[in-house]
């Protein structure tokens, strides 16, 4: 079975940065998208710069032996075009040794926010209230209306 045909999608945030990201139900992981993260940690708008380094480092930690590179996992996500489209992913673990690789004043405040996104999707877990509640948030955040919200609520 295919990684994609079970998961959750979510977006996160990192410092108002949005973090693409699954979670795979029969594995119980969690995957991230690397470039988003990339992205964020070396504070970089533009995505192709963000891909661009992201290949950069994926060449250098294999030139060095580094294991982070080959648990990088392949899955479709939304692109920001709107179509799903194959990306790098990996999950917590291999996000933190990804972290440790990228020389970036962002590094501990990100793991830092990935301990507290892990905490909160453990909450999702136990109590559907909390990540409802979390999803309209996030909802609205990313600059969408409140009449939307409940229309798809009917």
């Amino acid at each position: 079975m295919c990684l994609n045909d079970i998961y959750g999608k979510f977006i996160t945030f990192f410092e108002d940065r949005k973090i693409r990201s699954f979670y795979h139900s029969e594995r119980n992981k969690w995957y991230f998208s690397t470039i988003d993260i990339v992205a964020a940690l070396t504070d970089q708008q533009d995505y192709k710069k963000a891909k661009s380094y992201w290949s950069t480092l994926k060449s250098r930690l294999l030139a060095e032996g580094s294991q982070v590179v080959t648990n990088c996992d392949r899955l479709k996500m939304m692109a920001s075009d709107g179509r799903m489209r194959l990306t790098d992913v990996a999950d917590p673990e291999t996000i933190l040794r990804l972290v440790q690789s990228i020389p970036s004043p962002k590094a501990e405040p990100f793991k830092l926010w990935l301990a507290r996104v892990g905490n909160e999707r453990i909450q999702e877990i136990s109590d559907p209230e909390i990540g409802l509640i979390r999803a309209r948030e996030n909802w609205l955040r990313t600059g969408r209306s409140a009449r939307k919200i409940r229309i798809a609520n009917r």
